[in-house]
């Protein structure tokens, strides 16, 4: 227990020394990011004469089958969805104006917003939103979530969808930018975004909409272009200031490194840190020991110290911004509950057992998350040692079984449908977990009207059963030049969420 107290007190001490603290709510000063010390004597950067974001001129902005960063922060200002997931990871009406529900018929039907048009005039029907959604659910990024789609329907204003099973949380899918139908093989295919990117005069850049059904608001008449053809090129570019913002994570596999007048902010995301089990294998078949264990992890330790505050420590698979989050069911961290905890399993007796914590070792984050919580949970006869392995390596063991206990990372769905991951035969679940009243709660949320109600049950349920140890919830962070920026209210998928209260400032002619 001293060590325990000793090792917490000194992930605290760092934690107090990172750029981040527990969580990021304000932006930073000029510092440098987390694993850096920032320095207080660095010269200002002078404000630029321009707003600058990076992009590659010859990869296309589809949104369906654009890279992921930089093109998908310029097309987060040309293109929209018909909900827009808010701060809170909720679904919030953007192009769809209202709906409504058939759960016997397994239908909805979207009303489009009236008096919306494409940055070339024309009007946005719900064929150009069908169309986009055909092609989306036979893509590599939207693919999974739109499986439960059987059809999409276009009506005169309206769009009908067609479920193959109950979704009382579906609208929270169709964040999903619509394109104009047509122009999807263009490399910018035509939105009804608040910008239109042009390339005459000044060259390459966004120029704010006159007719933008949002009404106005943009933060700038004109943001500029700058290429950037790869991920090296762009960095070069932020860190020389000749780009003002890019998007990264923090605790990546390849995470960036900045110093000196940078600022960020960070948005909360649906990517679940967790610990898998294998419960086919003794002692883990034992529920006891894994609701011990559960009891043994200091999360919101792991989620400030040890991932550099770039997470939201939670008890449970659903992120603790979200509404559906079950405040009311969450304990605080106690070691002597864990203590009484793996005695009453029987793991005190003196006789130590050993147990292998798999985890992918070109994260570094993640590895020594799982070195953490190894020494945590090896207090008693359990002694747990981490095995890094080579990302082929770490999935294969996954999908043959061949593991005690895995650190696990999947980016959710902002339904919060769990099936993969914890319904029997589910594609993410691993470790062989099959429960009956787990199905049950399952379906049961898919087709609650109290949806609150019902992933509070299925939580409570999945913490006594403990077939996984929810851990945290990554963060997404927006990277900007200090000074720059202010009122930047980012969220997982759009840098500039709240556009009509974000400030630029630049250097006076």
């Amino acid at each position: 227990m001293k060590k325990r107290l000793l090792k917490t007190a000194c992930l605290l001490a760092a934690a107090a020394l990172l750029l981040t603290g527990c969580r990021t709510e304000m932006p930073a000063g000029p510092a440098g990011l987390p694993g850096e010390a920032g320095s207080e004597e660095e010269p200002e950067v002078p404000l630029p004469s321009s707003f600058t974001l990076p992009y590659a001129p010859d990869q296309t902005l589809d949104p369906v089958t654009c890279a992921d960063g930089m093109q998908q922060v310029v097309g987060s200002l040309l293109y929209e969805g018909l909900f827009r997931l808010d701060e809170q990871l909720q679904p919030q009406p953007c192009l769809c104006q209202s709906y409504t529900y058939d759960p016997a018929a397994l239908t909805y039907t979207f009303t489009l917003r009236s008096g919306v048009t494409f940055s070339d005039g024309s009007p946005l029907t719900a064929a150009d939103a069908a169309a986009v959604l055909w092609r989306a659910k036979s893509s590599q990024r939207y693919g999974a979530r739109l499986s439960n789609a059987a059809d999409f329907s276009a009506g005169d204003g309206t769009l009908t969808v067609t479920l193959s099973s109950p979704d009382t949380g579906f609208p929270a899918l169709l964040d999903i930018p619509i394109v104009k139908s047509g122009t999807e093989g263009s490399l910018v295919p035509v939105g009804t975004g608040p910008y239109v990117l042009s390339t005459a005069g000044e060259g390459a850049g966004l120029t704010a909409r006159a007719d933008w059904w949002g009404g106005g608001g943009q933060p700038a008449e004109r943001i500029a272009l700058a290429e950037a053809r790869d991920r090296d090129a762009m960095l070069y570019l932020f860190s020389s200031h000749d780009v003002q913002l890019i998007t990264a994570d923090l605790i990546g596999t390849d995470p960036i490194t900045a110093t000196g007048n940078i600022s960020y902010r960070d948005a909360d995301t649906t990517v679940l840190h967790y610990v898998g089990f294998n419960v086919r294998r003794a002692p883990f078949s034992d529920i006891a020991v894994r609701r011990a264990l559960g009891l043994g992890i200091n999360r919101t330790t792991l989620a400030s110290a040890v991932l550099s505050g770039h997470a939201r420590a939670t008890q449970f698979p659903v992120s603790p911004v979200s509404p559906l989050y079950p405040d009311e069911l969450e304990t605080l961290y106690s070691y002597d509950s864990f203590a009484e905890a793996m005695a009453s399993a029987g793991l005190t007796s003196g006789q130590p057992r050993t147990a292998t914590l798999l985890v992918n070792q070109e994260n570094s984050f993640k590895v020594s998350a799982a070195e953490y919580i190894a020494e945590a949970l090896s207090d008693f006869d359990l002694q747990i040692q981490v095995e890094a392995l080579p990302w082929a390596e770490y999935t294969a063991a996954l999908a043959a079984g061949d593991f005690d206990l895995y650190y696990g990372e999947v980016k959710l769905s902002a339904n919060w449908d769990l099936t993969a991951l914890v319904g029997t035969g589910g594609a993410l679940n691993y470790g062989g977990w099959s429960n009956t009243r787990t199905d049950q709660l399952l379906a049961g949320l898919s087709s609650a009207s109290d949806r609150a109600g019902a992933m509070a049950a299925l939580c409570a349920h999945l913490d006594a059963q403990a077939p996984i140890l929810p851990l945290c919830f990554s963060a997404s962070s927006v990277l900007y030049q200090t000074g720059v920026l202010d009122g930047l209210t980012p969220t997982a998928a759009e840098p500039f969420y709240d556009l009509s209260s974000c400030r630029i400032h630049l250097r006076e002619a």
